[in-house]
């Protein structure tokens, strides 16, 4: 047998006996120095974290998606580029209103999550097994949460709270009916559909915008349970989606999905007679038939379930070139409200973490923070932007086109149109001679050490707000040398 590696600290330092705490004695009590038992007695009092508000339950695997039919004429996003193209992906499937210890078997929307791994950055695909949801307005969404949560007093799931809730909102009629059919208790996530939901952008080389919704059909057919039978699962395992997922995996029955789109033009979205972002509408396929794009298999369990689904963290947030948002409300709320409930659960550095890390460069200047466990920028001095120490850049070959709906808002230049001199200049006219030279010594003495190219930048503003400003600034640098 070969030799077992030594058990360690968090720090390295060896351990020499796992079994017994320090104390004085068999009948004394126990020493504080024993800094082995506080490190583990500690380190599992930190073992949880947060569970999500809202998919808390769920289960993952990886895998690929294979590019089987060119959709260039939509995305430019290089994932889309070519016929056999593959990408690796994380999914995550879930229920909705469940607890992290609730029973897989019951009748609750199921979460479809979808985490591109491109080269371009992690594209993200936040959605569910079905394609409308409960409500269209992100301000009626905490609410909507609470009904499917536990009532305040009883601390039990509430049928009054769920109903009242959806009798006064009736744009949850089309999500009810499909949540009571038999689509709303399948008896596993190899056996469900997948979608978008939301209305996206398409982005094309040529900078044209397409509408898009995104489907995932499973390839191993639609298999539901009855509430009776459902009930009889879970009185044998509350486990039994996360039993099937793995164990089909591990024993190489790998599920597929049939990736498609539908694509609507600008000009047909100002066309329809229903609001094509409107979250509780589909898109009718004999207006907008399915276009084929590739196909998603699961072909890996994860080694470390922890790690790497419930430290997975998904958001709308992450798009990459030839793929964006739409006025979709719903989705624009999302945004936020999905990184912002990653940064709470995970740590502010929580794409960092492997499972979140995308697999090509990243380039930013987020600094510190709790959990600050990656490398510096090899550029030390390029820590803020602009600067001018060749530290990352915006590159305006990314940008997209603004939305074509009134006041949707671009990226506007803030200096076009501004004048930046003349309010300084009638400032600098008001100082007498005084003031003015200890405008200009204070100055000097503030550029101590300052690159001179920084230094002639900043001058030839000066110039331009006076040329005496510049002037006397020059006179105190040279007297200050």
């Amino acid at each position: 047998m070969s030799q077992k590696p030594t058990l360690t600290t968090s720090a390295g330092n060896p351990v020499a006996d796992n079994q017994n705490s320090l104390s004085a004695g068999p009948r004394g009590p126990l020493l504080m120095q024993d800094y082995q038992l506080i490190e583990k007695l500690a380190h599992q009092n930190r073992e949880r974290i947060p569970e999500r508000v809202v998919h808390a339950k769920g289960w993952g695997a990886f895998g690929t998606l294979t590019i089987t039919n060119d959709i260039s004429r939509y995305s430019k996003a290089p994932l889309f580029g070519a016929v056999g193209k593959q990408t690796e992906v994380l999914a995550r499937f879930s229920t909705v209103a469940g607890e992290l210890g609730a029973a897989d078997a019951e009748r609750d929307v199921r979460g479809f999550a979808l985490k591109f791994y491109t080269e371009q950055g992690n594209w993200d695909l936040v959605g569910n097994n079905t394609p409308v949801f409960f409500i269209r307005d992100p301000l009626k969404f905490p609410d909507f949460i609470h009904t499917q949560k536990r009532h305040p007093k009883t601390n039990l799931r509430s049928n009054t709270a769920a109903w009242d809730f959806w009798s006064l909102s009736p744009e949850s009629l089309h999500q009810v009916t499909i949540l009571m059919s038999d689509r709303g208790l399948p008896t596993d996530v190899r056996h469900i559909n997948g979608y978008g939901s939301h209305t996206y952008s398409l982005i094309n080389a040529a900078n044209e915008r397409t509408w898009v919704k995104f489907h995932f059909k499973t390839l191993q057919g639609h298999k539901h349970w009855a509430n009776a039978e459902a009930a009889d699962v879970v009185g044998r395992s509350r486990e039994s989606t996360q039993e099937d997922l793995f164990y089909s995996i591990e024993n190489g029955d790998f599920p597929k999905w049939r990736f498609c789109i539908q694509v609507m033009t600008e000009e047909q979205a100002r066309q329809t007679s229903f609001n094509p972002f409107d979250l509780t509408k589909v898109w009718p396929h004999g207006e907008f038939p399915l276009i084929e794009v590739g196909v998603l298999e699961l072909n890996r369990n994860p080694e470390n379930y922890f790690a790497e689904i419930e430290q997975a963290a998904f958001s709308p947030s992450n798009v990459i070139p030839g793929v964006g948002h739409s006025p979709d409300k719903m989705l624009q709320a999302r945004v936020f409200s999905y990184a912002d409930a990653h940064r709470y659960r995970l740590g502010t550095h929580y794409e960092a973490l492997p499972v979140n890390a995308p697999k090509s460069p990243v380039h930013h200047y987020h600094k510190d923070g709790a959990m600050r466990f990656f490398a510096n920028n090899p550029n030390p001095d390029a820590y803020y932007e602009p600067n001018s120490f060749n530290g990352p850049a915006q590159s305006a070959e990314y940008a997209e086109p603004p939305l074509p709906i009134e006041g949707a808002g671009d990226r506007y230049d803030h200096r076009e149109g501004n004048d930046d001199y003349s309010q300084p200049r009638a400032l600098f006219e008001l100082f007498d001679a005084g003031q003015k030279q200890r405008l200009f010594e204070n100055i000097a003495a503030a550029m101590a050490g300052v690159p001179e190219f920084i230094v002639e930048r900043q001058l030839g503003h000066f110039d331009k707000v006076h040329p005496d400003y510049g002037n006397g600034v020059r006179a105190a640098l040279e007297a200050a040398k």
